[in-house]
């Protein structure tokens, strides 16, 4: 007999998205987002094989660590908008709070609310009270969410590929 151990990966919903499990459908606009230079930062580009590999990576952090990403579905158009939560590879001596809005998602404030909800759930449920945030350094716009989420620079490092900010976030940020 084959059994299955599911995991279950918990709903948040905000005033206009969904941060919910990875789908099988979420692969084609996460895919095309890992073959963009927009990923230069971050390993990428990526052919659609390793942009599998870090996909089916991310939904792994849930059953390897308990937490992990969660797809931010927007509400008005149930597309996937991006993904945002809590990663901690092997290699990290912490977990990360990271975040990606697919280009068409971008400046609408989307990140700021998907970012808070994912923060604040992590602290209430997973004891996650001061996650840290890699972020590149040329990377104006996530530096500025950083800063207006309240986070702190704490240091700047190479981190394998290219200078990275380490942002500390604050503890007490479950609203």
């Amino acid at each position: 007999m084959n059994a299955v151990s599911p995991m279950i990966v918990p709903i948040i919903e905000t005033t206009r998205l969904i941060l919910r499990e990875y789908r099988r459908s979420d692969f084609d606009p996460i895919a095309a987002h890992w073959q963009s230079d927009r990923t230069k930062h971050t390993g990428g580009p990526l052919n659609r094989r390793d942009a599998w590999k870090a996909f089916a990576g991310d939904c792994g952090q849930w059953h390897l660590r308990g937490y992990g990403m969660w797809i931010v579905q927007d509400k008005a158009s149930g597309d996937t908008a991006g993904y945002v939560g809590f990663y901690e590879p092997d290699h990290y001596s912490e977990t990360e709070l990271g975040w990606v809005l697919l280009a068409p998602f971008e400046g609408k404030g989307l990140a700021d609310e998907a970012v808070r909800a994912a923060r604040a759930y992590g602290e209430t449920n997973f004891g996650i009270s001061q996650p840290c945030s890699y972020i590149a350094t040329d990377n104006d716009r996530s530096v500025a969410l950083a800063k207006k989420l309240g986070a702190t620079l704490e240091d700047t490092r190479d981190i394998g590929h290219g200078p990275f900010h380490i942002y500390r976030h604050p503890r007490g940020q479950t609203s």
